[in-house]
């Protein structure tokens, strides 16, 4: 642990071109003390390493030195896939494993190409979640990551709405899609997903897996979610729009639901009204999700779905009336 710790302290003075010991504690997550035991250790080791004391001193290399420890193990290698991702890299256990990658590649970089990237940092930030999106609780991700590396089998408990269920699983990815994380996993022929925040157990069995060669996971993920946005269009409504305001289809309602209206739209009438045939996961869903085109559309089925929408529009009039 430590001698990891005197690795990093080492590539930050080298990243940076000297600091503060303050400064360095904070990065290092230990106490200051602890930073001048270790430059302490770094010097006896035979490392120019000094400290400059008073206003504007700190913690600096003797200006010309370059330590050779800037090649990237494996696992660093990884972590930098998700560098723009430093919430997602520590879910997976690589938070400490990132930023060790990042001072090697800081390091490695002449002094303006350095700072060019320090400036690229502070200037950009990846925010993957939407606006109201609470964070899923994964305990169990760390562990399904592990795995998935060293494809080794997993022992699963699942939680289902009614109950917990176990599985046998092959990990062979990970997803993660608007904030949530998803394992693709082989259960016995079949490539299911699952939802990482309901994972509540997680432990290997003990046996490895072949990975199959011709698995691909960017695309088989997007065939499920195409298939899964499908399979969840129960509903259709058969309609009549103003084909000048098709466009507000795309406010309220699912791309996958978008895509199938639009290749069902016929050619629009002397009065630019045409018919089409929007999908939706069922009648309440719907009626929300049509509400907003208002006047520039007219459903013609389902009667249900008519009658939702008539009563909700009975409503504003009599309340704005």
């Amino acid at each position: 642990m430590r001698a990891s710790r005197l690795v990093r302290l080492l590539l930050v003075l080298q990243a940076s071109g000297g600091t503060t010991a303050g400064e360095l504690a904070r990065e290092l997550e230990v106490s200051t003390r602890t930073v001048y035991r270790d430059v302490e250790a770094l010097s006896e080791a035979g490392v120019p390493v000094y400290c400059e004391p008073g206003r504007g001193g700190g913690v600096r290399l003797i200006d010309g030195y370059r330590t050779r420890l800037t090649g990237l193990t494996s696992d660093e290698a990884d972590a930098v896939l998700l560098a723009g991702l430093p919430g997602a890299a520590a879910d997976l256990g690589l938070g400490t494993v990132l930023a060790t990658a990042q001072l090697k590649m800081l390091a490695a970089l002449p002094p303006e190409l350095r700072g060019r990237a320090t400036r690229i940092a502070d200037r950009v930030h990846i925010d993957m979640p939407g606006w109201f999106h609470r964070p899923d609780d994964t305990p169990a991700l760390a562990t399904v990551a592990d795995a998935l590396w060293h494809d080794r089998r997993l022992a699963l408990g699942y939680r289902r709405p009614d109950r917990v269920v176990e599985r046998i699983v092959d990990p062979l990815g990970l997803v993660m899609k608007a904030g949530t994380w998803y394992l693709v996993a082989r259960e016995a022929a079949d490539i299911r997903s699952y939802r990482a925040s309901r994972i509540v157990t997680a432990e290997t069995t003990g046996e490895t897996f072949t990975r199959p060669a011709d698995f691909d996971l960017a695309a088989h993920w997007r065939t499920a979610a195409e298939e899964f946005a499908r399979s969840i269009l129960r509903v259709r409504a058969h309609c009549r729009i103003d084909t000048a305001q098709v466009r507000l289809l795309r406010l309220t309602n699912d791309p996958a639901a978008v895509r199938e209206a639009l290749a069902s739209l016929g050619a629009p009438d002397a009065d630019g009204w045409a018919e089409i045939t929007i999908p939706g996961e069922s009648v309440e869903i719907l009626a929300h999700a049509l509400l907003p085109l208002g006047e520039h559309l007219e459903v013609l089925t389902p009667t249900p779905l008519r009658a939702a929408l008539a009563a909700t529009a009975t409503a504003m009039a009599a309340r704005y009336g």
